[in-house]
């Protein structure tokens, strides 16, 4: 990876939808070379894939919070995460507790009923968030000196 494959990523991280004309012109190279790069970038597995960014507010899941849970478990408090569409993301983690879970709802009821869902699996400690200063940060690939 190089300094264009660098500002490649970020500037897909910013706006996949461009196209790859508008692209080659931010970053100074033609067309079909941003296209080749950008194909190679995806063939590595450094660019995974594309998605929209929405707003939860806006689709009416307005409260968020994250779960510190020790599960009893593991694989299977995993596979009943991944049926419940309120769990965005599953972390594993060190320390007392083994998963940190990011979850959403329509209500602070909605994300108790979540909560005593989960609590089959075993126990967890609820942090409520209260404002999001910072989310969807773009990822700056790191560039190995020689």
């Amino acid at each position: 990876m190089d300094t264009i494959d660098q500002q490649l990523i970020l500037a897909l991280q910013e706006d996949c939808k461009t196209s790859m004309t508008n692209l080659g012109k931010r970053i100074a190279l033609s067309q079909p070379a941003v296209t080749e790069r950008v194909k190679k970038l995806e063939e590595k597995g450094l660019i995974t894939g594309y998605k929209a960014i929405v707003n939860r507010k806006k689709v009416n899941k307005p409260v968020s919070a994250f779960l510190l849970f020790q599960a009893r478990h593991c694989d299977e408090f995993v596979g009943y995460s991944k049926t419940i569409e309120d769990v965005l993301e599953i972390h594993r983690i060190s320390g007392q507790y083994n998963f940190l879970v990011k979850v959403i709802a329509t209500t602070l009821e909605a994300l108790e009923s979540t909560i005593n869902d989960l609590g089959r699996f075993g126990d967890s400690t609820t942090l409520v968030v209260l404002s999001t200063p910072m989310e969807n940060r773009p990822i700056i690939p790191f560039i190995p000196t020689e």
